[in-house]
């Protein structure tokens, strides 16, 4: 029999990555979200339109469903202005009451693997200078992020119910998601295009020069599906890039 992967947040530039290479493995996909996603791959799935802050809604939509081998979860909950959005208390809260509500709503039937996304601010690059190496087994670097309230949580239930996890920290990624805010291929595009009509030169327009590392969503989604049964996988986090270095 397929195994079953719940893909929570499958409209955003990680999640419909993941969609389209679980299908084309033959997997049976749940895609959760409030859209429709816009996939590559002609293979069926099923949608669940929910709001993952209603904790009611999520464990309706999810209840049914039986055991489920993987939960990707790539779901973020955003508000206006960018780091003040990192760090504002009520965004915080939201985005781990969402994966509260998403596992929680599979306890009853059970989940063998969790996958969280997470990324490079859990290395608190945007609050002190990083460390050379960084690396995953080093303490936390403390500051505030629903990063660790969704990792607490997770390691806890992982305990509880039985699961494994497996936390992903990709650097700036790059898709082809239609009608996702996060997908940096499509904002090159359209600054390009404004550089083009305003006769300006095509050059980066903000901040200091430094050194970074693109990740392919279509990457991401391969990793996911080797964390599901890899051993060496099981409970670690993972710094995951192409190794493009720009």
């Amino acid at each position: 029999m397929a195994k079953t992967v719940v893909i929570a947040g499958a409209s955003g530039l990680v999640g419909q990555a993941a969609l389209n290479h679980y299908l084309e493995q033959g997997w049976d996909v749940v895609a959760l979200s409030r859209r429709q996603p816009m996939i590559l791959s002609d293979r069926s799935y099923r949608h669940l339109s929910v709001d993952l802050r209603d904790a009611d809604a999520t464990r309706a939509a999810l209840g049914s469903l039986g055991h489920v081998d993987q939960l990707i979860y790539a779901a973020l909950f955003e508000k206006p202005g960018l780091i003040p959005g990192w760090r504002d208390a009520d965004q915080m809260e939201t985005n781990e009451q969402m994966l509260r509500n998403t596992v929680g709503a599979l306890s009853e039937s059970g989940v063998s693997h969790v996958v969280l996304l997470q990324g490079t601010k859990a290395y608190g690059v945007h609050v002190t200078p990083l460390r050379i190496p960084a690396k995953e087994s080093q303490p936390r670097v403390q500051h505030e992020n629903f990063y660790w309230l969704q990792e607490d949580y997770l390691t806890g239930a992982a305990a509880e119910m039985g699961f494994g996890y497996s936390i992903f920290r990709p650097q700036f990624v790059f898709g082809d998601a239609i009608g996702s805010a996060m997908n940096l291929v499509a904002l090159i595009g359209i600054y390009g295009s404004i550089c083009v009509r305003e006769g300006r030169p095509f050059s980066y327009p903000g901040g200091a020069s430094y050194v970074a590392e693109g990740t392919d969503a279509r990457l991401l989604a391969k990793a996911f599906l080797w964390s599901q049964s890899a051993p060496a996988a099981r409970n670690q986090s993972f710094n995951i890039t192409n190794g493009d270095v720009f």
